[in-house]
This record gives structure tokens, sequence and C-alpha cells, in this order.
């Protein structure tokens, strides 16, 4: 699959993040908004996961609605217990938090293949060796850290220039669809410097030492060639 590239990944992330951060306070707008950000995630993961094996629809619709429900209670939870006694521009960075969370949840499940079969590991000239679980685990942390890194800038920044904004008594009288396009608007700008930055973080073509893999691609590795040290794979996006 050739996956969803950032020529409609930032789109896409632009908006939908737009209306997380503008729209975050009652309970309804919070299920809304994190269903809307996990559609958009559930396709982007699937698309970009490293493997093409078809998933079965059940993890899918597991992974969908596990990430959903996870993150829609981290706003709600966090909205609850920590905004209600915190500075206003905390209660900003809920939508955040979910999205990190909900990540956490989203990639591994999307992935759980990989996690369970491994990811094909290759030799410098491209050539199968075998799969391994250990790399695969490698590629969904970075993967993970990488997206959050991502979110990070745009989810973190634009609340703190919205919160001086809206001192301007213009832009705080802007109805909630005006302002949900502003910060649409920040996030984009975040985005376009955040997206290669996140996606140069972790080459998509790893390495990983013969050593570290599991002792029976080991075993065959070097029975093969006794002088490998370092094989490869693809992480996905």
């Amino acid at each position: 699959s050739s996956g969803i590239n950032a020529e409609y990944g930032v789109p896409g992330g632009m908006i939908i993040t737009g209306i997380l951060l503008a729209f975050y306070k009652s309970p309804l707008e919070v299920f809304l908004g994190q269903w809307l950000n996990q559609s958009f995630n559930a396709l982007v993961n699937f698309t970009n996961r490293s493997g093409d094996k078809p998933l079965p629809n059940s993890v899918i619709l597991s992974a969908y609605f596990t990430a959903t429900s996870l993150a829609t209670a981290t706003s709600i939870g966090l909205n609850k217990t920590l905004a209600p006694r915190a500075p206003p521009i905390i209660g900003r960075f809920v939508p955040f938090a979910a999205v990190a969370v909900a990540n956490m949840v989203n990639i591994p499940c999307m992935r759980s293949q990989e996690l369970k079969e491994g990811v094909v590991i290759v030799d410098s000239e491209g050539n199968k060796l075998g799969q391994s679980v250990t790399a695969a685990q490698r590629s969904i942390v970075t993967t993970t850290f990488s997206r959050i890194c991502i979110a990070a800038p745009g989810m973190l920044m634009t609340p703190v220039i919205m919160e001086q904004l809206e001192k301007k008594p213009y832009i705080k009288n802007l109805s909630k669809w005006k302002s949900c396009l502003l910060q649409t608007g920040l996030v984009g700008s975040f985005l376009i410097l955040a997206v290669p930055f996140g996606c140069a973080l972790f080459a998509q073509k790893q390495s990983i030492a013969v050593d570290d893999l599991e002792e029976d691609l080991k075993k065959a590795i070097l029975e093969r060639d006794s002088t490998m040290k370092i094989v490869y794979y693809n992480k996905g996006l």
C-alpha cells in the first residue's frame, strides 16, 4: 500500500486538530472530535503499516473503538479533574494528552499482525532473511513516538498563542467556528514543519544488529552468512 502521504495527511490532520482544539469542553464535543480524529488515524495507520498482509475486520474495529474510547475517556477525565483546578491554559492542553494516549493504543492495535508475526528482515541487498517480532516492536515504538512529536508543536503552541490572542476583544468575540478556522491555520503552519521533522527522526529503512534478533532467526542468518552483523527492516510510517 502506498499509504496516505503528507500531501493528504497534513490537510487532514490540520483540520481535525483545529476542531479538537476549538471544541474540547463538553463531553459531546470531545466524543465527536475524538471519533473524527481516530477515524482518520485508523485509516492513516492501516495504510502506512509495514507489512502488506490484510488485517481481519475484527482487529481493525477493535483498534478503532479502543483508541476512540480511551481518547474520549482521557479528555473527559482530565476536563473534569484537572482542568477545573488548573489555569485555563491547562484545559487547552487536554486534547494533546488524549491524542498521545490514543496513538499509543491505535498504532500497536492497527499493526498487531506485525507484533504476532514480525516484520520482514532483509540484508543490505534486500534479500529476505526472515521475520522478526523484535524489529516489529521497535518499529511501532519509533512510529508512535514520531507521531506524537508531529502532533506536539501544533497542539501545544496553538493554545499558548490563542491564550494571548484572546486578550484582544475582536479575537475573544469570534464564534467557535471562526476560532476553529484560526486555530486550524495555526496548526497547519506548525505541521508543515513538524511532519518532515517527525518523519526524519527515524529513517523508514531501519537497521538492527543480528545479535539483537530472536535466537532462531539469529541462528538462521549466521548459518547463511557468519560474517553478517547488521540487517534491515521497513519500520512503516
